[in-house]
């Protein structure tokens, strides 16, 4: 759940910019982690998974790097993309990670971000009155919408029964 209190504060079309390139970054770093620790834990068909998705959210951060054209979305992320108690939208929950999860248990961590974002840019449509940034982020919600429905088409390609992980007498860890 997104709540506006905790959400950057979307002034204009650079904050929105900044603050979407911001997400797609810090999903990437997350997923980077993650696929680094499971090929620590010898789990190399989840760390490719975890490097796809990487490899996706790097490649909608440049498309909005592209868009700001001029402007420096990085260094304005630094001022204006800060969530006040919880990360960004689509950063993986750590908590929820664990060395034997599934490619359906990752899959189902990266659709509940992706659902966040979309929540977000929802938010933002719904409570900006410029018409620039609610066109802007009306694409944003476009694009997660997108990768909301691409996350539940690959969830359709493993069954629910690789839902739970093989069972391992020592309990599972958090990957924080």
């Amino acid at each position: 759940m997104i709540n506006a209190t905790d959400a950057p504060k979307i002034s204009s079309t650079a904050d929105l910019l900044a603050v979407a390139y911001q997400i797609e970054v810090d999903a990437v770093d997350r997923y980077t982690m993650l696929a680094d620790q499971m090929e620590s834990h010898n789990n190399p068909e989840l760390a490719a998974v975890f490097r796809d998705l990487a490899r996706a959210e790097g490649i909608h951060a440049a498309e909005i790097r592209r868009t700001a054209g001029d402007l420096d979305v990085a260094a304005r992320a630094n001022t204006v993309a800060t969530w006040k108690t919880t990360e960004s939208p689509e950063a993986v929950e750590l908590g929820a990670a664990h060395y034997l999860m599934t490619r359906r248990e990752a899959l189902q961590l990266a659709l509940a971000g992706e659902q966040r974002a979309l929540a977000f840019f929802q938010m933002v449509v719904a409570s900006v009155s410029d018409p620039g940034i609610k066109e802007l982020a009306g694409t944003f919600v476009n694009e997660e919408t997108e990768h909301v429905e691409l996350c539940q088409r690959l969830l359709k390609k493993y069954p629910a029964s690789e839902a739970t992980a093989p069972f391992d007498p020592d309990p599972g860890i958090s990957q924080e």
